[in-house]
């Protein structure tokens, strides 16, 4: 059996893994091929910013988080029709185009959409957003029929089993 060894980048290893992974997902996403060079979208939509929604049980609220860094609040549009949340924006190019030799090029720009189901008794009527740091938060308070029960389990005295 081999020992294993693990080395002082396994971590930076790992994270190198995660943003390949994220590069080829996005253009899994907006099926066109990536180039260098290529900065303008030949698709309406270039990249999916990364989610993380949740059932807050104890505040009884829905909660969205959508990381956006390098997006401006104003490029950022938030509707609700139904139960589908969608997020759209844009990630604009703020610098000039130069011919330059890049050494890395990892960031993507243009626009993007994500859509999400609300789930069974959010309130959509009050759904709130806040954008900080290039996070935005949206909440909403979900219904109280709608959050898990615990059942409880009774015991069964032992009297009432020797009669059955």
């Amino acid at each position: 059996m081999t020992n294993l060894v693990l080395h002082d980048n396994l971590f930076e290893d790992l994270f190198d893994v995660r943003r390949e992974f994220d590069k080829i997902f996005n253009r899994m996403l907006t099926a066109r091929p990536v180039r260098k060079e290529q900065f303008l979208p030949l698709t309406d939509f270039t990249f999916a910013p990364i989610v993380e929604s949740y059932l807050d049980k104890d505040a009884k609220k829905y909660v969205c988080k959508i990381a956006l860094p390098g997006v401006e609040q104003k490029e950022v549009q938030i509707q609700v029709q139904g139960n589908i949340l969608t997020i759209t924006g844009e990630r604009k190019l703020t610098r000039e185009m130069k011919d330059v030799d890049y050494f890395h090029q990892e960031f993507t720009y243009g626009k993007f959409e994500r859509e999400f189901e609300l789930p069974e008794g959010v309130n959509a009527d009050k759904i709130n957003a806040t954008f900080l740091n290039g996070l935005l938060e949206i909440t909403a308070p979900v219904a109280e029929v709608a959050l898990p029960k615990k059942i409880e389990i009774k015991t069964v005295p032992f009297t009432k089993q020797m009669a059955a």
